[in-house]
């Protein structure tokens, strides 16, 4: 049995302000496509986008934020038409599935040496890139007087 899905208006799911915008999204899609070569300057349009999107995600991947988030935002993007990139973003999906819940069930001492070696990685990754671009104004001096070669 579904859950019950309700918002606090009474309606469902598929009442609320992102259902609309995904319908009038939809119906200017079709009107596109519609056109005479609508349908492949779309296609382009979005391969160009989410191509654009996933790989700016790649980039920030080992910079602390929302790497992996951009990633997966730049997959659904090219998932929405083309089937190939729908079958990476559900691949993709499920690999997280499986690496969280491998980490869920593991004792604390591994999810903290797995912290440990992603904050570890995190904080190499900037010092390179300080290194080759320089100390940001905003780094205090003593953390500047910290860091050897800065």
């Amino acid at each position: 049995m579904a859950p019950n899905r309700t918002q606090p208006n009474g309606k469902g799911p598929g009442h609320g302000v992102f259902a609309k915008i995904r319908l009038r999204v939809s119906a200017a899609r079709e009107v596109v496509r519609a056109t005479p070569g609508g349908r492949h300057v779309y296609r382009l349009s979005v391969g160009i986008i989410g191509a654009a999107v996933t790989l700016g995600g790649l980039l920030l991947v080992p910079l602390p934020g929302p790497g992996w988030l951009i990633v997966f935002v730049g997959l659904a993007i090219l998932a929405s038409e083309f089937r190939w990139a729908q079958h990476l973003l559900d691949f993709a999906r499920e690999r997280l599935h499986e690496w969280t819940q491998w980490l869920i069930l593991q004792s604390l001492w591994v999810r903290a040496a797995v912290a440990l070696a992603t904050c570890g990685f995190v904080a190499g990754v900037l010092y390179l890139v300080a290194l080759w671009r320089g100390v940001p104004d905003w780094l205090p001096d003593w953390v500047v007087a910290a860091l050897p070669g800065l």
